[in-house]
C-alpha cells in the first residue's frame, strides 16, 4: 500500500452514497478504512459492495476514528446528524467534507464554522451543482464582462416531483429540500453576498404535498443586484431543468440560460430610436477543469485541497452564506415580512 494515501471513513450508508463511491473509485489514492451507520448491516453491504471488505464498520463514530485514524471523514448522514457527525470528527482532527446543507440551523453552523477554524481543518460541503460545466462556462462568460456589471437575476425552478415518503410531509419542502442548490448557484453566478430576503409560500390546487411547496423570493445582494427565485415542486407541464432557467441582466445586455446546453446572449449594438438594437453574442466554450462533474468535482478538489492546504470553493466559511439565504427565506414566509440576512 503506498503511504502517502489519504484515509477516510464514511459515515451515513444510504443511497446518496451511490454519487461518492462512484467518484472515489476514480480517485485511487484515497483509502475507505472505515464505515459507520446506525444500522450496522448497512455500513457492511456499502463496505463490501465498493470493495472494502477489510474496513472497519461500526454503529458509532468516535470508536471507529480512534480505531482507524483517518485524516478525513465523508459526512452523508441526514441533516440533522451533520452536526454531531462534523463536530466530533473535527474534534478528532480530521478535515471534513459533507453532504449539503451545512447544518440545520445557523447556530449550529456557526458552531461548525467556528470549530473547523479552531481545529486548522478543512470543513467543506457538497454543493455538486456548482461543479456542473454548463454553469462554468455561463460563470466564465460573466466574468469576461461581456453584458457589462450584473444588476439583476432571475431564476425559475418548477419541477413536478412525485416523490412519496417524507417529502409529501415536509415543511418548507422546496426551501429547504432543493432550493439550497439554486440560491448557491446564485450566489457563484452573482458573486455578491446576500443583504436580506423577502419569501412568499404557498400551496397551490392540486398540490399533493402537504405543506407549502411553492415559493418566490426576492433577495437584495450587494451592490444593489436584485435576485429573484420562483420555483414549485408540483408544477405539472413544461418542467425546467434541475439546473433552473436563467436569465441575467447586466448594463449592456443579457443572457439566458435554460439549465442545460442552451444559451443565447444579447449585447446592445447601437442606442438610436426608442429601443437599442442588439446584436447575438455566442456564450463561448470552457474548460473548467477540475471543477465539473459534480460530486466527483467537488470531492477531487477537497481532496486535493486536504494535500495542499489550499481552501475548497465550497468551504464552511463561503458555504455558509447560502445556508443563510434559504433559512431567512424559510424566516420571512412565516414572518410574511422582509428579513436581513446574517450569518
Amino acid at each position: 500500500m503506498a503511504t502517502n494515501r489519504l484515509r477516510a471513513v464514511l459515515v451515513g450508508c444510504g443511497s446518496v452514497t451511490g454519487f461518492w463511491m462512484k467518484a472515489l473509485q476514480d480517485i485511487p489514492d484515497v483509502e475507505l478504512v472505515g464505515f459507520v451507520d446506525l444500522l450496522e448491516p448497512a455500513a457492511r453491504r456499502l463496505a463490501d459492495a465498493y470493495g472494502a471488505p477489510g474496513a472497519l464498520v461500526g454503529t458509532e463514530l468516535l470508536p471507529v476514528l480512534e480505531q482507524t485514524a483517518p485524516d478525513m471523514v465523508f459526512n452523508c448522514t441526514i441533516p440533522e446528524a451533520h452536526f454531531a457527525t462534523t463536530m466530533t470528527a473535527l474534534a478528532h482532527g480530521c478535515h471534513v467534507l459533507s453532504e449539503k446543507p451545512l447544518a440545520d440551523t445557523m447556530e449550529s453552523a456557526r458552531q461548525m464554522v467556528a470549530a473547523a477554524r479552531k481545529a486548522g481543518k478543512i470543513y467543506a460541503v457538497i454543493q455538486n451543482r456548482r461543479y456542473d460545466a454548463n454553469i462554468r462556462r455561463l460563470k466564465h462568460f460573466l466574468d469576461s464582462g461581456a453584458i457589462g456589471r450584473i444588476t439583476t437575476v432571475r431564476s425559475d425552478f418548477f419541477i413536478a416531483a412525485h416523490f412519496g415518503g417524507f417529502r409529501d410531509h415536509m415543511r418548507h419542502v422546496l426551501l429547504l429540500d432543493m432550493a439550497i442548490h439554486t440560491l448557491d448557484a446564485a450566489r457563484l453566478l452573482i458573486d455578491a453576498d446576500p443583504a436580506a430576503v423577502y419569501c412568499k409560500e404557498w400551496n397551490p390546487a392540486g398540490s399533493w404535498y402537504d405543506h407549502d411547496a411553492s415559493a418566490i423570493a426576492i433577495f437584495e445582494m450587494a451592490g444593489g443586484i436584485v435576485y429573484t427565485y420562483q420555483g414549485s415542486w408540483c408544477a405539472e407541464g413544461l418542467n425546467t431543468t434541475w439546473e433552473a432557467d436563467w436569465r441575467i441582466i447586466g448594463e449592456r445586455g443579457s443572457v439566458h440560460w435554460d439549465g442545460g446546453t442552451e444559451f443565447h446572449a444579447q449585447v446592445v449594438d447601437s442606442f438610436d430610436g426608442f429601443r437599442s438594437r442588439y446584436r447575438d453574442l455566442a456564450v463561448p466554450p470552457y474548460d473548467p477543469g477540475l471543477k465539473q462533474g459534480g460530486h466527483a468535482g467537488v470531492i477531487r478538489e477537497f481532496v486535493e485541497c486536504v494535500r495542499t492546504g489550499a481552501e475548497p470553493e465550497t468551504v464552511c466559511t463561503d458555504n455558509i452564506k447560502s445556508l443563510a439565504m434559504v433559512l431567512s427565506a424559510v424566516e420571512s414566509a412565516e414572518r410574511g415580512a422582509r428579513v436581513a440576512i446574517n450569518w
